[in-house]
């Protein structure tokens, strides 16, 4: 099974548009720092009812060294610097990240890295979803800026 890392912007866009359950289909479970817990979590609304219900497959995983987080340029977020930190430690196959600084970072200290908008042409892909354009208006709904450049690259890809 691969080991997949996830950071909050993912979680919060894929629950803001009802598709979390991607997730779980594409990875089987996931882990998430508790920096990404807590801000997935801070606020009472559809994205932590469905982390909190999803506790069988979202697993929370502590950082063991938590002096590395010095490392890290302080324009990235706690939850971008502790899922590159758990990544490293659990060598994981994948990380979710949608910030470019961050994907960045990440690619430069060897991760292999994707977004939301990876996740779900894989998903097309894999015939968990049947299309990507309806999903990209919600997600612009839900105030996920989309280059047009970005989206008509990832509607050629997903082929609609």
């Amino acid at each position: 099974m691969r080991k997949v890392i996830v950071n909050s912007t993912p979680l919060i866009i894929l629950c803001g548009i009802g598709k979390l359950h991607i997730l779980k289909e594409m990875y089987q479970e996931i882990y998430i720092p508790p920096a990404v817990f807590q801000e997935v979590t801070a606020k009472e609304d559809s994205a932590c009812q469905q982390i909190r219900s999803a506790e069988d497959w979202i697993h929370i995983e502590e950082i063991k060294d938590l002096s590395e987080k010095k490392m890290y340029k302080a324009k990235l977020h706690d939850g971008e610097v502790e899922v590159m930190i758990l990544a490293q430690e659990k060598k994981a196959d994948l990380i979710l990240l949608d910030d470019s600084a961050a994907k960045k970072t990440a690619k430069y200290l060897g991760l292999t890295v994707t977004g939301t908008l990876g996740v779900l042409i894989k998903a097309k892909q894999q015939g968990i979803i049947q299309e990507i354009r309806p999903l990209l208006s919600e997600m612009r709904l839900n105030g996920f800026y989309i280059n047009s450049v970005v989206e008509r690259m990832v509607l050629d890809l997903a082929e609609e």
